[in-house]
Parts: C-alpha cells; structure tokens; sequence
C-alpha cells in the first residue's frame, strides 16, 4: 500500500481515508507532531516506516476505529487511553460532564455509574478538585483503563468495582451520573461502523435499551441524598421514556437537556425529600 522511498505529503492524498484520519495515524506511526508532519513533507520513507504505515492504515481500512489504533481520544479537552475494553469517549458526552458541573454544589460526593474509561469522572475531578468523585464499573479491565486516566490527569477519583449499586452498601451521594447501555438489543447500529470493535455490554441491555436506565433510577431511590441530581446519558429517541420513569419513581425537576446536534441527549431529576 505505502513505498518505500514515498513523500510524506503525498501519502494522504493516496490512501481510502478520511485525511484527519490518515494524519493522526501518520502523527502516531511515524512518532510526529503536526507541526513536523507539516515541515517535514518532502521527506521519504523508510522500507520499515512504509510497511508500519501499510499495517495501520490497513487496520483502519478494516474499520478499526482510530481511537483503538493509537490507544487514545481526546475528551473535555484532555487525552485519555482507550482499549478495546472500553467505550470510546464521544463529544455528546460532554453535556453529561457540563450538567454536573453546573449541579454539584461545594465538595459534594459525586457516583458516575459504569465508568468505563473514567472519562466523565476524571473531567469532572479535574475541573472540581473539591468533590469527592467515585466511579465503577462490573468490568475489572475497564477499572484498570480508568484508573490509569485518573492517575494521568492527576485526579483523586475513588474506583469501585461493582455492577451497578450492588456494593455500596448505605452510601449515599449528593449527585449520580451515569452513561450505560442504551441500545436496543437488535439495533444495527451494533454491526456498523466503530460499534463493531467496542465492548458490546457497554452499548446495550440485550434488551429494550432501557433496562439499565430503568435499574438506575429505581436504584438511585437508596443512594442519592434528597435535592440530589440523578443525570442520565441516553438515545436520541429515549427522553420521552426516561422523563415518564425519572416521574413515576418520584423525583421532580424533570427535564431533559439537548446536545451539540440538538437531539434530547440527558435527562434528569432530583430527589424529592
């Protein structure tokens, strides 16, 4: 695919890939900043640069998604390791991260639920030094992803491993956050594109979508402090659903809250007294 002897800039212009793709695959193959790959264009290829760039872009043409390739995708503003054990952090997400910031009050103790890579507990960590953030998850190779995120960014994140509430015992928290699988069981969405390579228990309930949303709410009940926010990420066509079982539970300050492509992304309540 790639020759030896091949300008660097001319590489992008050749292979089946979007460019940003086949620039961070460059970037990370070649051991680049962007700066040097822009400076260093006219450069050629070594016979061993041209076969690892032949071996990457072709897992990529493969589907692989790029955050697996390069064990990295940036979020909140910060890089975070990825494996393929973990979901890749999504920009939607950030409106989860932007609403519990805006809720937890002074030093509160915040639960982010199935944590995953810990993107949502360790940028709330680090923009909040104040709270006291707890994070789990039931897979013990994802808390391992999570953990090195915290230690990365320096954050003083609690892990747990637990499926759902299952081991908190009579802790309580003052917010509960929470991004868990939400799609439909026989959705094919789940044989397209990067879904194919990421953990498919952290995409859905093997059921209607809303089988782990309905688990957390109910659960919430025992563990959120009343005035607390329960904030949950799910589908685009789920707000509905959530609002009527975020009511039925009993918690008021129903609502729901749209993301940067104006689709109802979060919804939430708090926990009457």
């Amino acid at each position: 695919m790639i020759r030896t002897g091949q300008h660097l800039g001319t590489i992008c212009q050749q292979v089946a890939l979007a460019p940003v793709d086949c620039r961070v695959l460059l970037m990370h193959a070649l051991h680049l900043t962007r700066v040097q790959l822009i400076t260093q264009s006219e450069r050629t290829l070594s016979a061993e640069e041209a076969q690892q760039l032949s071996a990457v872009f072709q897992r990529r043409i493969e589907g692989e998604p790029v955050a697996y390739i390069v064990g990295e995708r940036e979020f909140f503003g910060l890089a975070f390791h990825v494996t393929p054990a973990v979901l890749i952090p999504r920009p939607d997400t950030e409106l989860l991260v932007e609403l519990a910031l805006a809720q937890a009050p002074h030093q509160a103790r915040l639960l982010d639920l199935g944590t995953g890579s810990g993107a949502i507990a360790v940028a709330i960590a680090h923009q909040r030094p104040d709270l006291k953030v707890t994070a789990l998850d039931v897979s013990r190779a994802a808390l391992e992803v999570a953990a090195a995120n915290a230690v990365r960014h320096g954050t003083a994140v609690e892990l747990l491993h637990s499926d759902w509430y299952s081991t908190l015992g009579t802790r309580r928290f003052d917010l509960i956050v929470a991004n868990p699988p939400y799609i439909v069981a026989d959705d094919i969405h789940l044989s397209q594109g990067d879904l194919r390579f990421e953990p498919v228990d952290a995409l859905t309930d093997h059921g209607d979508g809303l089988g782990d949303l309905r688990r957390i709410i109910a659960g919430a009940l025992g563990t959120l402090e009343a005035g607390g926010w329960l904030l949950m990420e799910h589908g685009y066509d789920q707000a509905v659903a959530v609002r009527t079982l975020l009511g039925a539970h009993g918690f008021g300050d129903v609502q729901s809250w749209r993301d940067l492509s104006g689709i109802e992304r979060v919804s939430g309540g708090t926990l009457s007294a």
